[in-house]
């Protein structure tokens, strides 16, 4: 394809004026450079920049995904790489679950084992009365998992539920959140932490709520009921009230509570609904009215968070450690949210708050990134695009010129996964598959690892980083390390060779989980890791922080970007920016089956038909999408199955600026960052808040500019009499 990196280049006016900050990022001209060159380059760039400024002056800021393979992942390679060169300012949690990793492990002792030791599928299909899912269980996204993945329950698991009996409940605004048949409760987007309290208020007043469970299991319970009474703030959480915010009917609240507690109810919270402001009040409010049923800990019951978020909730995993690349410790401390990156960027020397701590930004001159694509992650590209202006140095590596690559100063084009020996799993998958190389090298592409050694040759710790292996010995070293494991376990794996040749192996996984079951079982002989080893319904540690967006107990807070609020007046269409279905992420964008969704070479807008003919817009129609951030083109796409007021814009649209100089320039492809803001969730984790956004649309009326997103920027050769 076009869009791959086919040698290595350097951005012109790094190469003619050297580093510095400039605004010509994204829009300027590269020049084609050998190999020996950009090593040359490279090293004594990162040399300067350790000499001149330290360590913390680097950012590593890769955000690469696992399916690339155990080896060949780009924030291993990346990280061992920059910790041997003496650290890096490091990026924490993930735009994923921002809120999440920082708020669970205070309420529930942990964050991953939410995920990793979730309760199995089968349980759940043969086990669960009732499955209330806020935010649905969006089947499209269980085709992935950290790493891959090779079983798919989660569609059966919903249908075997049904089949026996069991009912699920769907809280979304969007229809499709949720496979196959199922009750829908239609809330306007933002509003679930207030329908969670309207439920919690009817298990509370009509003696529902498990009081045994609450004084054995959990610790500030009779604080959050103050609250939820109106005690403390004289606003009592009624089904009446939260009505009166999501704009549902209270007497589906109340009998709906009724239900939950009447049998075995599993109350789920999908990730989606922790990526906006006061991310971290739902999954906490979860666990709470998951703690007042009193069935945590139950076959079927109790709480589960991102139940098609992606396929690993649910799935059974292995019981011992998988095959992992060695990065070393960081001797620089210095961390970042990694949503915080263009805070970074813009106010260096700036105090911030996270998770109790007051930390402040590092002034950073090198960026220095390897897998992934911020212009998909990140909020408010205009922002982030004069975030990029202000480093010495930015060097990208990447198979693709992605939005990322075209802002670098420095281009290191990467091999990808289908050009690699490598070995894939996952800790949460029974298969553990040989990755042969199926294509060639495209033209000068090199692995990662490949460009990190000879980076570590030239700067002088190149036995230190390779430990004399070839990427070829490395794999079958992790192999041969991970065989030890699975013997210790009592299990068998074939010799390197013949799993090679054999292309998998099956290992162990620990099958039938039940979240918290050794804790109901016994709280004290297996306390949780919170501070009193029960769950903090009320957190001492959080309250104590004073901040003023995120209390010691879950409550409602009122959103910016919200139906309900005085900015709908001006953007009355409540945008959700969820996970596309024909990429993952940004990912292939340019592939087929993307290409197939686009209108008119757009990203695909749903709208309600109700919505669609106020505005004069027909399906099919290129329309405008825009708020005072940003705007973006889109392809419009009717949908009954959206709340009226509700409009759907997946991301993973290719940045493609119409005019790649102006950072608020209008995106011609429908890449949604544009409009989202670049706020955290909290003081307490920062965490990404790009799920939701107000908007306009209106019909394009005016001649559509070509797309291109998929081109490559302009790549001079490189003359002799230029070199040296």
């Amino acid at each position: 394809h076009r869009s791959r990196i086919a040698h290595p280049a350097v951005r012109r006016g790094w190469l003619e004026q050297g580093p510095g900050p400039t605004d010509r990022r994204g829009s300027d001209e590269f020049v084609a450079v050998s190999w020996d060159e950009l090593i040359e380059l490279l090293a004594g760039e990162l040399r300067r920049v350790k000499d001149t400024h330290g360590n913390r002056a680097i950012f590593g800021g890769s955000y690469g995904w696992s399916a690339p393979g155990r080896f060949h992942h780009a924030q291993s390679q990346v990280h061992r790489f920059l910790k041997q060169f003496g650290g890096y300012t490091a990026s924490r949690y993930s735009y994923s679950l921002g809120a999440t990793g920082v708020v669970m492990p205070h309420v529930v002792g942990t964050h991953w084992k939410l995920f990793a030791r979730a309760t199995n599928w089968d349980i759940i299909a043969r086990s669960t009365d009732l499955m209330v899912c806020f935010g649905g269980v969006p089947v499209k996204n269980t085709g992935a998992n950290d790493g891959g993945t090779s079983d798919h329950p989660t569609r059966s698991a919903l249908d075997d539920l049904r089949a026996r009996g069991g009912k699920i409940v769907s809280i979304s605004p969007i229809a499709d959140d949720i496979h196959g048949e199922a009750e829908r409760i239609t809330p306007i987007p933002g509003t679930d932490v207030a329908v969670m309290l309207g439920l919690a208020y009817v298990l509370a007043t009509e003696g529902l709520a498990d009081r045994a469970f609450l004084d054995r299991y959990c610790v500030g319970y009779d604080v959050f009921e103050r609250y939820l009474l109106g005690d403390t703030d004289g606003l009592p959480k009624t089904p009446e009230w939260a009505a009166s915010i999501a704009r549902v009917d209270a007497r589906v609240l109340r009998d709906l509570a009724r239900r939950m507690a009447a049998g075995r109810t599993l109350v789920c919270v999908t990730w989606s609904l922790q990526r906006v402001r006061h991310g971290e009040q739902a999954p906490w409010m979860g666990v709470t009215l998951a703690a007042m049923l009193g069935r945590i800990g139950l076959p079927g019951a109790g709480f589960g968070h991102g139940y098609g978020s992606m396929n690993e909730p649910g799935l059974a995993p292995v019981p011992y450690p998988l095959p992992t690349l060695f990065q070393g410790n960081n001797p620089v401390d210095d961390v970042i949210p990694v949503a915080a990156i263009a805070d970074m960027l813009l106010h260096p020397g700036e105090p911030y708050d996270l998770d109790g701590e007051r930390r402040t930004f590092p002034d950073i001159r090198l960026v220095y990134w390897a897998g992934g694509n911020p212009f998909h992650h990140h909020q408010d590209l205009g922002r982030l695009r004069r975030a990029l202006t202000r480093p010495d140095t930015i060097v990208v590596h990447d198979p693709y010129w992605t939005p990322m690559a075209k802002h670098a100063d420095i281009v290191v084009p990467s091999t990808t996964s289908l050009e690699r020996e490598d070995l894939a799993c996952t800790r949460n998958d029974a298969l553990m598959v040989a990755m042969h190389p199926v294509a060639p090298r495209h033209a000068q592409a090199r692995d990662d690892y490949d460009v990190f050694a000879a980076l570590s040759r030239r700067l002088g710790f190149g036995e230190r980083f390779t430990e004399n292996r070839t990427s070829a010995q490395w794999v079958r070293h992790l192999y041969e390390q991970w065989q030890r494991f699975v013997h210790a376990d009592g299990g068998d794996a074939p010799d390197y060779d013949e799993f090679l040749a054999r292309g998998h192996v099956a290992m162990r996984t620990e099958d039938d989980l039940v979240l918290f079951s050794e804790f109901r079982s016994d709280p004290d002989k297996n306390p949780l890791t919170t501070p009193s080893g029960r769950i903090e319904i009320f957190s001492e540690t959080i309250a104590g922080f004073g901040y003023d967006d995120c209390a010691g107990h879950p409550r409602w807070y009122e959103p910016e970007e919200w139906l309900g609020g005085e900015r709908a007046a001006t953007f009355p269409l409540h945008l959700i920016a969820n996970q596309p279905a024909t990429r993952f992420h940004s990912q292939l964008d340019h592939g087929a089956v993307s290409q197939a969704s686009k209108v008119r070479g757009r990203e695909p807008i749903r709208l309600h038909p109700d919505d669609a003919a106020s505005r004069g817009i027909a399906d099919g129609d290129a329309v405008r999408v825009f708020n005072d951030r940003g705007a973006c083109l889109a392809g419009a796409v009717l949908d009954d199955g959206l709340l009226p007021g509700v409009v759907q814009l997946a991301t993973g649209a290719w940045y493609d600026p119409l005019d790649p100089a102006d950072p608020n320039s209008m995106c011609v492809h429908g890449n949604v960052n544009v409009l989202t803001p670049d706020v955290g969730t909290s003081r307490l984790s920062r965490g990404c808040t790009g799920q939701h956004v107000l908007v306009e649309v209106e019909r394009f009326d005016g001649t559509l500019p070509p797309i291109r997103a998929y081109d490559p920027p302009v790549v001079l050769e490189r003359r002799p009499q230029d070199s040296g």
